[in-house]
């Protein structure tokens, strides 16, 4: 993998394909290889940046709490340092988030942007002391039991029973997350705002996507707006990783919401 300095913290990419920029943001306790079955569908028309977030993968995990605008301005860094003015940037769940916050802020720098098995909802006073039970788990029991519990809870049942290497696989991306990483990165979507009126204020391109079986984020929870900037799809089948469990289409979906985005 590439790396950057974002702040005094290193920051792993991976950089592949040509064509018009695209940023891919993977999910809590993820790394870049959550998209390792999409870019490859991908790379042969759009050059391909897929960093691994603070705390997660091969990038820094520094002590303390994160925010989801420190996350974002990683994004915003990386995209400095390989000098490009514009990108479409897609964020899976916490991912999701981290696309909010950019385009809250920055949304100059965006020709488009989706949320995959994402939302723009905060979280709950219930989801916030999830939180914070995540936390305590993680700090006094390890990384490895609470991953054990929370990968299966990610896919759609019948994908759990029918592709354990879908699990297994899962779970070793989410061992590698270091503990201060996880916890920091917990603080961070615990703390996030509700940002459903930077979504339905935005006029950039958008696309929504959901999982039909989706146990984490709903379906009323991703389709937040209505408009015709925003383009809405829901995986049949999939929980909330269709980037495994059904990458062609979702490698489709993009596809066609590119085209778009060239179009405008």
């Amino acid at each position: 993998m590439k790396k950057i300095i974002c702040d005094g913290n290193t920051i792993c990419y991976k950089d592949q394909g040509q064509g018009e920029p695209l940023v891919l943001l993977h999910g809590f306790c993820g790394s870049s290889e959550y998209w390792d079955q999409v870019v490859p569908l991908l790379s042969d028309r759009y050059r391909c940046i897929v960093p691994d977030l603070r705390g997660h993968g091969s990038s820094d995990a520094p002590m303390g709490a994160y925010t989801i605008e420190q996350m974002a301005d990683d994004v915003i860094q990386l995209m400095d340092a390989l000098e490009l003015p514009k990108v479409t940037l897609l964020g899976h769940s916490l991912g999701g988030y981290i696309t909010l916050s950019v385009v809250q802020r920055y949304s100059n720098r965006l020709n488009g942007f989706g949320m995959i098995h994402s939302t723009a909802y905060p979280d709950s006073e219930e989801g916030k002391e999830k939180r914070l039970l995540a936390i305590s788990n993680i700090q006094a029991n390890g990384i490895t039991s609470f991953v054990d519990n929370m990968i299966p809870t990610l896919f759609a049942p019948d994908h759990v029973s029918d592709h354990p290497e879908w699990i297994n696989l899962a779970k070793e991306i989410g061992y590698r997350t270091p503990p201060q990483g996880a916890c920091g990165s917990a603080m961070a979507m615990r703390e996030r705002p509700d940002r459903r009126d930077v979504l339905s204020a935005s006029v950039l391109p958008v696309l929504l996507v959901a999982g039909e079986q989706d146990g984490i984020i709903s379906q009323d929870k991703t389709f937040t707006v209505d408009q015709p900037n925003v383009t809405q799809v829901t995986i049949a089948g999939s929980g909330h990783m269709s980037m495994w469990e059904a990458p062609d289409q979702l490698a489709t979906t993009i596809t066609i919401f590119l085209d778009q985005v060239q179009s405008k």
